[in-house]
């Protein structure tokens, strides 16, 4: 049979088969690749964000904006780094290692995949395109506190709540994926306390992630139906309370805060056993631990509240469901420490990152129970003390978490070696930088200095001036950690397989750079 000139399917451009290949995709590696690319592009626009508003505040008095553009860049920031840069980061790193961890061909319903992640740059376009919008972006906080995101909100808050929807759709789908992934393609022999710990912390995350987000959906549809269609849950003229606002977002928002960090304690579990080259210390005490973790997360949301007149006995029963949990966390870092203890440690890049986040992670944990304090609270309650301790938390916790994830295991996914002395440097620097912005922040909150006010009182410009400084510091040498992946990517001292020296784990037994397809014949764990 002659097949006629018009059936033969015409040859594609090759630029048009590239974005096809992209986007149409359903292997979990190169879905993870997407997720990661995009989280690193909204960390920088974030990231600019924060530089730009630092900058403002690195003297008294208004310099560079009105009062009104910095409140929206501060919205933004927080939307952008909590919903764009964090959470997609973990997903790419779900994505590229859960599969080859636990042994499986890829992810259990890849199309699905396919679409949580195509939700994500749609929903950010809409959020980050309210700055040219009339009335210009939302200028609340991230937290987007009722009346001023109802009744005084501006127009581009609807296309915030909607671009919320969308981030919040993508989350469950991950989620749901992850979870279904995990419990119906383990290898053979593979038990639930046989899996790798960020496996683990990722399990339990996205059952965080399943019972929070619609929390999330249904405060912030409650905002739509405020503005536009006459209701008043937050409005106290027409027998609501704003209050009921902040309880119902920071039930929401607490868990928050442990799915942005659960898997960033599973990435240190994973690289301080390699470098310490010793059996990480007290396995099922931190499956258990994490359990704990994600099962306080939802009573201690009231922390942010006390100085909203609660109740004394509400008061009291949050600060001690938050000093408790503070018990699981400690198990943790002892875990880590006694990990580390008498091992012959050598320190690569991923190994510093992890140490970093262990000691500045501690930092910000203490500062936690510090705020935990309810009569002391009084004190802290919406001054940069709570800013200080809100970033020596999710700064390393999250992003040290990511970059020491990415170091580690970069050689294995494009085969080569990346630039040690570039690494180290990339390391000292967001340290020293990290440091010099958010350390200062404690005393002038202590001081006395409001968070979210453009000007201050000049006896706060010479520790602001540091914190300026640091940023700057902590933004630039972001640039330094892209070169350093894209130099990787394109070349390098060739990587073996098991690419560390005592690394563990099924994903160490595949090539490096990994193939398209791992594990067509599952492999078994002994």
């Amino acid at each position: 049979m002659i097949a006629h000139a018009d059936t033969i399917p015409p040859a594609r451009h090759p630029l048009v088969s590239f974005i096809l290949r992209w986007v149409l995709t359903t292997n979990h590696k190169e879905i993870g690749t997407l997720y990661l690319c995009l989280s690193f592009a909204l960390f920088l626009i974030g990231g600019l964000m924060a530089m730009v508003f630092r900058a403002e505040l690195a003297q008294p008095g208004l310099q560079f904006m009105t009062a009104d553009f910095y409140n929206q860049l501060l919205t933004l920031h927080g939307l952008v780094m909590v919903f764009g840069a964090v959470m997609p980061a973990f997903v790419g790193l779900a994505n590229w290692m859960i599969p080859m961890m636990i042994g499986a061909p890829d992810m259990a319903l890849p199309r699905l995949n396919n679409f949580s992640f195509w939700i994500l740059p749609f929903a950010f376009f809409l959020l980050l395109s309210s700055l040219f919008m009339e009335g210009g972006a939302p200028n609340f906080g991230w937290t987007l506190y009722a009346p001023l995101s109802t009744t005084y909100g501006p127009p581009s808050t609807d296309f915030l709540i909607f671009g919320i929807h969308l981030m919040g759709i993508s989350s469950i789908l991950g989620a749901i994926n992850i979870i279904v992934t995990i419990f119906n393609l383990r290898a053979p022999g593979m038990t639930l306390m046989k899996m790798p710990l960020f496996v683990w912390t990722w399990l339990i995350t996205a059952f965080l992630l399943i019972m929070a987000m619609p929390v999330l959906a249904g405060v912030v549809t409650m905002m739509l139906t405020d503005r536009h269609f006459g209701t008043s849950f937050f409005e106290a003229s027409g027998g609501g309370d704003p209050l009921i606002f902040q309880h119902v977002f920071w039930f929401f928002g607490h868990p928050e805060v442990y799915i942005m960090i659960l898997p960033g304690f599973g990435i240190a579990s994973q690289i301080i056993p390699t470098f310490a080259r010793k059996p990480l210390f007290g396995y099922a005490s931190m499956v258990y631990a994490t359990v704990a973790i994600a099962g306080l997360s939802f009573v201690v949301w009231g922390h942010h509240m006390f100085a909203t007149g609660m109740p004394l006995a509400t008061e009291l029963f949050f600060m001690y469901a938050t000093m408790l949990i503070a018990v699981p966390t400690g198990v943790k870092v002892f875990n880590w420490v006694a990990t580390m203890w008498r091992g012959s440690m050598t320190f690569e890049t991923p190994m510093l990152f992890a140490i970093g986040f262990v000691v500045m992670f501690t930092i910000g944990g203490f500062s936690g129970l510090m705020l935990a304090i309810a009569p002391v609270d009084f004190q802290y309650h919406d001054t940069f003390f709570v800013v200080a301790h809100l970033h020596y938390v999710l700064y390393p916790g999250a992003i040290f978490a990511t970059m020491a994830a990415v170091y580690y295991w970069l050689p294995k996914w494009t085969g080569n070696m990346y630039d040690e002395r570039l690494g180290k440097i990339h390391f000292w620097s967001a340290v020293i930088g990290l440091n010099l912005t958010f350390f200062p922040m404690h005393f002038v909150g202590l001081a006395g200095m409001p968070r979210r006010i453009v000007d201050y009182a000049l006896p706060y410009a010479g520790l602001n001036l540091f914190a300026t400084l640091g940023a700057w510091i902590l933004g630039l040498m972001q640039l330094l950690f892209l070169y350093i992946v894209i130099k990787t990517i394109r070349g390098g001292e060739k990587a073996t397989d098991q690419v560390w020296e005592s690394a563990e784990g099924l994903e160490w037994t595949v090539p490096s750079p990994a193939p398209h397809h791992t594990f067509d014949t599952p492999p078994r764990v002994e």
